[in-house]
């Protein structure tokens, strides 16, 4: 069930949990920290603390803090897709397949590079109980269409049989990347069209903002970095969207105004032209400042009637932010990197005057 009693549970547990977000001081005492063992003691004071016990400071890594974070991140997706109403519970758990989408990637890469299983497995996301991928099994088979039959049960399954055709031509793995990518924002799409009234209308708006962004990107990366033909463009995105419009789309793929198209989308976006004038450095730049207007916009679902599914998106989606800042602040720590240098690719506040409220 829907409504106040269906949702009268977990809105107070994400209440709670939404409380224990990283606050601005949190964030600037992290960024202060002198080295990766003090920002690691740091966390240990906060709901990351119990995934960063029992290891020795001299075995400490940037790569193992940043897997156990991700642990919590993990934990947090599998509590909301316990409580939420059975009748939004594909969505939820559709979202969180996007790690998993990740972690075949990596597995693909794996086999292409003759990679340990050690070594792989260090980098997977923690699914926990709701993964379906033969991890080990696919690596070991050292081949992509022996390790794509082990997928007959999984929903990846039908994606990359299509698509084995084009890497059996280009012995590039870019066309089952591109085709596992276009699968999942297809279902993830579907899923929230699935919904029922209010539930529909507030998870377009978590996830509408969410596909632009991913489509947007993707469509300015493929002209600005990999020199895409338009036909091409078109056919490695998204033919719908929030905001962004398809002609949107097709006015990137021809060549067109970039900055138009941002302007409308994210009127009072910095420097845009300067940005894109400079895609290596600008385009990560200009994807954080979207980013943080998702933060913002994710933070005001909680002023919102909570009595719906955009509160547990929300949350879950702001963990992932709250991690991926985790992991810039990790990887910079343990190359003892100076503030100046990381800070602008922070999206938390380390303003003590911008403190989070439920």
């Amino acid at each position: 069930m829907g409504g106040v009693s269906g949702y009268a549970a977990i809105h107070s547990r994400i209440r709670v949990m939404y409380s224990t977000l990283l606050t601005p001081e949190d964030g600037a005492s992290l960024r202060d920290a002198a080295d990766l063992q003090t920002l690691v003691t740091l966390l240990k004071d906060t709901p990351y603390g119990p995934y960063l016990t029992g290891v020795e400071d001299k075995d400490l890594t940037a790569k193992w803090a940043i897997h156990q974070v991700k642990h919590r991140l993990a934990d947090v997706y599998l509590t909301i897709i316990h409580s939420v109403p059975a009748y939004t519970r594909s969505l939820v758990i559709q979202l969180f397949r996007h790690f998993e989408i990740d972690n075949l990637k990596a597995i693909l890469r794996g086999i292409v590079t003759n990679s340990p299983w050690e070594q792989v497995r260090d980098i997977l996301f923690p699914m926990g109980s709701l993964s379906v991928l033969p991890a080990q099994q696919m690596l070991e088979t050292g081949n992509i269409q022996a390790a794509i039959a082990l997928l007959s049960s999984t929903p990846y399954y039908d994606t990359l049989t299509h698509a084995l055709k084009r890497y059996s031509e280009e012995q590039s793995l870019f066309p089952l990347e591109v085709a596992l990518d276009l699968s999942y924002w297809q279902k993830l799409w579907a899923k929230v069209n699935q919904l029922p009234g209010r539930d529909r209308a507030e998870a377009m708006r978590i996830v509408g903002p969410l596909v632009d962004i991913t489509n947007l990107m993707w469509a300015i990366r493929y002209r600005v970095y990999y020199h895409l033909s338009e036909e091409e463009i078109i056919n490695y995105t998204l033919p719908f969207g929030y905001r962004l419009r398809d002609e949107d789309i097709r006015t990137i793929a021809a060549g067109g105004d970039l900055v138009r198209v941002l302007d409308r989308l994210y009127p009072g976006l910095s420097d845009t032209e300067t940005l894109l004038e400079e895609p290596e450095r600008g385009l990560p730049k200009l994807e954080l400042q979207i980013q943080r207007r998702l933060r913002q916009q994710l933070k005001e679902v909680f002023t919102s009637y909570p009595f719906q599914i955009g509160l547990p998106l929300a949350f879950a989606l702001l963990i992932e932010l709250e991690v991926q800042d985790l992991t810039v602040l990790i990887e910079a720590k343990s190359a003892q990197m100076p503030v100046e240098r990381f800070t602008p690719y922070l999206l938390m506040s380390t303003n003590a005057d911008d403190r989070v409220s439920a």
